[in-house]
């Protein structure tokens, strides 16, 4: 791969990942609307290992929390609110880890990955979010986050696998149909981005080691060094912009970008 096409797949994964845009659609359709081949399992783990970086050091304060947390969770001595977070990121991220499984077991991920159905889940979730960002209330803060409340997320967050979708969109969606003020339902989506990101990074890691497709360091580290710093940007504009906006530029272009793409999937060269 060439250095242009390595820094373009870490750019975009970067700016999308925490991004409600969905990260996994614009890297499905990035070789399909640029002609480039496909960037293969090992530049996606890379990519993944860069944006996992990126949000532990922003939110570092949280993750420390966290960490503090995890013996004390083990132990089953839940007295305090760092074992409370890291009580609620489990039971937030099981249901995914569960759907992820069942669908790479069943075999469908594949099948998900149509431009058509990319377009749809685009505009579908896209509204989805604006409706709950409009009409949802502001009375809950993240740090009285609950166990229902998690699991709640964790459901929606399981519909992430389907391409388009977007696991912070999605995510964020819930907790303001929850009742979280906007930066505060960003921020406990971005937490739990973490355990997902980790474990989906764990499972290409797995594929990849599987197929003995070890790539080159340069190309890993560009890939890293690049998708860390981007995330990194996204994150820090995103949260500073819904202090003083909606998320509803970026549902503007969710359905722009859907639009496009169920006309290029039902009436471009992929419907030929």
């Amino acid at each position: 791969m060439s250095i242009f096409h390595l820094l373009l797949v870490a750019v975009v994964q970067g700016l999308t990942e925490f991004l409600p845009v969905s990260s996994s659609a614009h890297l499905i359709l990035l070789p399909s609307l640029t002609g480039l081949e496909d960037q293969g399992q090992i530049i996606d783990v890379a990519a993944h290992i860069g944006t996992l970086g990126a949000v532990i050091l922003y939110f570092w304060f949280d993750v420390k929390r966290v960490f503090i947390g995890v013996p004390r969770l083990l132990r089953w001595q839940i007295d305090g609110p760092e074992a409370w977070l890291a009580l609620c990121l489990v039971i937030a991220t099981i249901p995914v880890i569960l759907f992820g499984l069942a669908l790479k077991l069943s075999g469908y991920t594949d099948a998900l990955r149509s431009v058509t159905l990319i377009g749809a889940t685009m505009i579908g979730f896209g509204l989805l979010l604006y409706w709950f960002d409009q009409k949802g209330s502001y009375e809950k803060t993240a740090e009285r986050w609950s166990l229902k409340d998690a699991l709640v997320m964790g459901l929606w967050q399981a519909l992430a696998l389907i391409p388009g979708t977007s696991r912070s969109g999605i995510t964020i969606t819930a907790a303001r149909m929850l009742g979280y003020a906007r930066t505060d339902a960003a921020r406990l989506s971005m937490l739990m981005s973490i355990p997902t990101i980790a474990a989906s990074g764990l499972l290409l890691g797995a594929d990849v080691a599987i197929s003995g497709d070890t790539g080159t360091l340069r190309d890993l580290a560009l890939v890293i060094v690049m998708s860390f710093l981007a995330a990194l940007l996204a994150l820090s504009l995103m949260m500073r912009l819904l202090k003083a906006f909606s998320y509803t530029p970026y549902v503007v272009y969710r359905i722009a970008l859907g639009g496009f793409l169920l006309w290029y999937g039902l009436a471009g060269p992929a419907a030929a």
